[in-house]
């Protein structure tokens, strides 16, 4: 949705797009929460390099209003399934 729209490849996702995906999908992998991670914005590990954060939330802005029009239910049960996930502590010891 992002790269056709911004970057305006009609052959599916452009080099810094497939860069940015496969850092993503290696972030994701490397999770210490596995499959109860929450979303990032809501996560005390911020496991991305801060350059890449800002690149995946130019995304995120455009995309994510864009997804209620063209993927309505995907959009909801992601914004349902991610509200019901609880933030998990933190890794820190208390002193």
């Amino acid at each position: 949705l992002y790269c056709s729209r911004v970057h305006g490849g009609p052959d599916g996702l452009c080099d810094r797009c497939r860069e940015l995906e496969a850092y993503a999908l290696e972030r994701l992998e490397r999770c210490p929460f596995g499959e109860e991670k929450p979303t990032c914005a809501s996560c005390r590990v911020h496991c991305y390099k801060a350059a890449m954060r800002e690149k995946v939330r130019s995304v995120m802005r455009y995309a994510g209003p864009r997804m209620l029009l063209r993927h309505p239910y995907l959009a909801l049960m992601h914004l349902l399934v991610d509200s019901r996930r609880p933030t998990p502590p933190s890794r820190r010891r208390d002193r």
